[in-house]
């Protein structure tokens, strides 16, 4: 029997490498798997799962796919943020640093509170985020990348702090960077590996394999918390 046996689960951005990769581990250990996103055919190759177009910045669009779902045992946002990678904070625009922040926030706010809703009234739910926060990243400019990754923290605790007498579960993956299928400068790839503290990075397994203990019974005591699986990349919270 799978950890995940009679649980379903809605992955927003499920047809991206991340969003992928736990949807396969959710469907291998027994979910129900709804993916969605904006479009068809990544979604496709998730094989076992249902899938749906939804705009996961779409308020309208997200609660009546919620809807159709019905039960939601597990919700994961892993949709692109906007980012302006390579520019000193000094000579960004204006709207270069809001736009991650502001795409972060909103997705995740729509999507969390809709599963948060029915969550609340059965009793149980885990509502997972994807980034986390950490020191800032030397030697290489991100924009306002971090920026959107703490907001998103202060949510999952608000989450947590308010509802989390109702059963609902909020849990961050962390990972430092997964470069997996990633078209990055090699100085960014090669600095992530000198950051981590064992001989390589996080791998789309690592995310999976977090996200379903994450999201199991196994890991019915974790909430406001956070899933480091970034091999030792980030250790000061």
């Amino acid at each position: 029997m799978g950890l995940l046996e009679n649980k379903t689960a809605v992955i927003y951005g499920g047809g991206g490498a991340i969003g992928g990769a736990a949807a396969r581990a959710f469907l291998r250990e027994g979910a129900s798997v709804h993916v969605v996103g904006r479009t068809q055919e990544p979604l496709d190759a998730i094989e076992g799962a249902q899938t749906a177009i939804v705009d996961a910045l779409d308020e309208a669009q997200v609660e009546a796919h919620a809807d159709s779902v019905g039960r939601i045992d597990v919700s994961l946002n892993v949709i692109a943020h906007p980012y302006t990678h390579g520019t000193p904070f000094a000579d960004l625009s204006l709207d270069d640093f809001m736009a991650p922040p502001q795409v972060a926030l909103r997705s995740n706010f729509i999507t969390a509170r809709a599963a948060a809703r029915r969550m609340i009234e059965q009793r149980s739910g885990v509502i997972l985020f994807f980034g986390g926060s950490g020191p800032p990243v030397r030697g290489y400019h991100l924009g306002a990348t971090q920026v959107a990754f703490d907001a998103m923290e202060s949510l999952r605790r608000l989450i947590a702090a308010e509802h989390g007498k109702s059963g609902v579960r909020t849990v961050s993956l962390v990972t430092g960077g997964i470069f997996e299928g990633e078209s990055l400068p090699q100085g960014v790839i090669d600095g992530a590996l000198e950051q981590a503290m064992l001989p390589r990075t996080g791998t789309l397994d690592d995310v999976g394999n977090a996200a379903v203990f994450a999201a199991s019974d196994m890991g019915s005591a974790l909430t406001a918390a956070t899933v480091n699986i970034s091999c030792g990349a980030i250790v000061d919270f």
